[in-house]
């Protein structure tokens, strides 16, 4: 071969090769449940990293915005963490990948340990407005809640029953947010998943039960909703693939070890 041929060849090989790297991924988009959120990122990147034709970007919202945007396409698939999906999601192919309980949290330096179904319900009424009426110091409570639309605070309101929220109350739109604002503040009193619960804030029993894997796990605590992944139709293709993963082995024990409790 003479020297011309093996420099065309070269500059051949290497033109196919960056033709290679300029192949685009498949795209997932994920939308929805800011709970469940933080999850999702941590199994798309596991998953990427095994699928690396695939490309998944997750995106938060709320379970409305889970369910609509399954509904209108603009995602692939929807997140919802709600105890009943409401009409409007009939349509769509749910699949349940998780249960979470919801944590009913206060500052660290709050010496209440625990409250029953009613006093929960009576705070978060407004009916209850101060901390030692529940056993706690003369102090206001400042409630703080999820904004409509959001599964976490659908699922508490209709677990927790008869719900309406006090004016006063301070509106978060996310689970993280409802974290900051309760360990910034030593009066407040929020729910959030049991997933996020950190040194920052302190869980309450809640009926004698504390908000654990275990206890969620055998039914003794009552704050528990499923978690669903929306799709149009069966899912197919690359959205079959993520869903399908997030069941599988590896993707229940990181659901599990983070938090979660896994459907299988």
């Amino acid at each position: 071969m003479n020297r011309r041929y093996l420099i065309g060849m070269s500059l051949m090989t290497a033109v196919l090769m960056l033709a290679g790297c300029g192949q685009k991924r498949e795209a997932v988009i994920m939308a929805g449940s800011t709970a469940f959120q933080p999850f999702a990122e941590k199994l798309a990147d596991q998953f990427m990293v095994q699928n690396p034709g695939i490309n998944v970007t997750v995106q938060g919202g709320g379970s409305a915005v889970g369910i609509q945007s399954a509904l209108s396409r603009t995602a692939q698939i929807g997140m919802a963490d709600l105890l009943q999906l409401p009409e409007e999601a009939k349509n769509l192919t749910a699949t349940e990948v998780a249960r979470d309980g919801i944590a009913i949290v206060v500052n660290p330096g709050n010496k209440v340990e625990g409250l029953t179904v009613q006093q929960v319900r009576e705070i978060f009424n407004g009916v209850i407005n101060n901390w030692k009426q529940v056993g706690g110091d003369d102090r206001p409570i400042t409630v703080v809640s999820r904004e409509a639309g959001s599964g976490t605070r659908t699922s508490f309101e209709q677990i927790v029953g008869d719900i309406s929220l006090a004016r006063e109350a301070l509106i978060q739109d996310s689970n993280g947010t409802i974290r900051e604002t309760v360990a910034n503040d030593a009066n407040a009193i929020g729910y959030l998943s049991h997933g996020l619960i950190n040194e920052k804030i302190k869980p309450v029993k809640l009926d004698g039960v504390e908000c654990t894997t275990e206890e969620v796990v055998c039914g003794k605590y009552l704050l528990v909703r499923p978690v669903f992944l929306l799709t149009q139709g069966q899912p197919e293709g690359a959205v079959k693939q993520v869903i399908d993963y997030m069941l599988s082995a590896e993707g229940q024990e990181t659901i599990k070890n983070s938090g979660l409790i896994p459907v299988k």
